[in-house]
């Protein structure tokens, strides 16, 4: 586990690139965080490591969107589902078999599928409001590699 601390929308943006540019097939991230914490800011980082020129928002209504680039990226954001039965609106394991797949609130989804890999990244405001702790935990080996240069990296303030 890492935790970084992050001072600036830039600098979250700067942590998703770095993730981004690391990506593979199959890549699996779940990202918590209270409301405006910057999960969607993060995946915009993502996007631009993964070379997407596209726009990234928030898919709170459609669930899902897909973005091309040098890999396919899915975008989700369950926020609106609350229980494990709405979550055969989207088809969860196709996607996951495609490119990388970020995940905004998707607890349901991890106590549903029981992915044996995926790093999830908790985002937290500090109580000065004047930073966000990111906390990395990778959840299977795949995802030590993420972590590993992360210490020796600057992401900007």
């Amino acid at each position: 586990m890492v935790t970084v601390a992050i001072y600036s929308e830039q600098a979250m943006i700067n942590l998703g690139e770095f993730l981004g540019e690391r990506a593979r097939p199959g890549d699996l991230f779940f990202l918590f965080g209270e409301l405006g914490t910057g999960k969607t800011t993060l995946t915009k980082g993502i996007a631009k490591g993964l070379k997407i020129d596209e726009e990234i928002t928030s898919p709170t209504f459609q669930l899902h969107k897909c973005y091309h680039g040098r890999y396919i990226l899915n975008h989700l954001d369950l926020y609106r589902l609350g229980q494990r039965s709405e979550l055969a609106v989207v088809d969860v394991e196709e996607l996951f078999a495609e490119g990388i797949t970020v995940v905004e609130w998707g607890r349901l989804l991890i106590d549903w599928l029981k992915p044996p890999a995926y790093l999830e990244v908790s985002i937290t405001i500090n109580p000065d409001f004047s930073s966000r702790t990111v906390t990395l935990n990778p959840q299977g080996p795949n995802y030590d590699d993420y972590l590993r240069s992360i210490p020796n990296a600057d992401f900007g303030d």
